[in-house]
């Protein structure tokens, strides 16, 4: 008789279809398989490698603003389609397909809030919405975000996340650019400090425009920043670009922009930074 018995060991079987979906999330950068719910709770920065997902335009303003103090202003403010724009699908189509996606009515979210007690007027671009592309009514809100600062004399800061100008609207989403660039020269001149934060990716008529004239400029890590695309700039110059030309890492090191700052650290760097604006950054009066 044996002495040790082989063990019996009993065969399980998982069935692709019970593991539940939307669980975990690959790091693009190290390929660390993280779960999602530990993702979400670190606003969509994978912990080890500090690689920053997108982030939504709702979890952002929360993760910035104090608790309880957004007042969203401009909600109703959507696009049209003056153009009567028709390629694969109409402009029409598109915008009902990102509302229903998204839950917003358009690329910008604005309103106010306070942080650490100091008033701001806040806009925030989200990706999700057609790629948060620079349309009419995003020019408008962001336009409204900025007089908005200046009616209640506090800092005004725009989250940029953008492919380009809203190719739908054609010019008029160009003018956009200069829209919003006429309303920032108003608040410089009134004294009023403007923080531009560039998240990943910022493009085209975007960084052309408001989210390369603030008084501050800050963005996430390894952000996507630039003009044109890597290939078309290489086709135009003919010649061979450095590696990495368009990240927030190599644009500091060049003073285009001011600081690079995590996702999660953003907010208590704001506020030492609205502390520093002084006057113009002071705590909300209190009734």
């Amino acid at each position: 008789m044996a002495l040790f018995g082989k063990p019996q060991y009993s065969t399980v079987t998982v069935k692709k279809k019970d593991i539940p979906k939307d669980l975990w999330t690959k790091c693009p950068k190290t390929g660390e398989i993280i779960y999602n719910r530990v993702l979400k709770e670190n606003l969509m920065v994978v912990p080890s490698s500090g690689y920053h997902f997108p982030l939504d335009g709702r979890t952002r303003i929360a993760s910035m603003l104090d608790e309880g103090s957004f007042v969203e202003y401009d909600a109703g403010v959507s696009s049209l389609d003056p153009l009567e724009f028709n390629a694969t699908a109409s402009y029409r189509e598109k915008l009902k397909a990102s509302q229903a996606k998204t839950k917003e009515t358009d690329t910008v979210i604005s309103g106010t809030g306070t942080m650490g007690g100091m008033p701001v007027s806040l806009a925030v671009m989200d990706f999700r919405f057609m790629a948060a592309s620079l349309g009419s009514a995003a020019g408008e809100k962001l336009t409204r975000a900025i007089e908005r600062g200046l009616e209640m004399k506090c800092p005004v800061i725009i989250v940029s996340a953008s492919g380009g100008a809203r190719m739908q609207e054609g010019i008029l989403s160009l003018m956009q650019m200069a829209k919003t660039s006429a309303a920032l020269a108003r608040l410089s001149e009134a004294g009023l400090p403007y923080i531009s934060i560039l998240t990943n990716p910022t493009m085209a008529g975007v960084m052309a425009s408001f989210a390369s004239l603030g008084d501050v400029i800050i963005a996430e890590p390894e952000a996507l920043i630039g003009f044109a695309g890597p290939r078309v700039i290489k086709e135009t110059t003919q010649q061979d670009l450095p590696k990495g030309f368009q990240t927030s890492e190599f644009l500091l090191d060049r003073g285009l922009i001011d600081t690079i700052i995590p996702r999660g650290e953003m907010r208590d760097r704001l506020i030492h930074l609205l502390k520093a604006f002084g006057k113009n950054a002071a705590p909300a009066k209190t009734a």
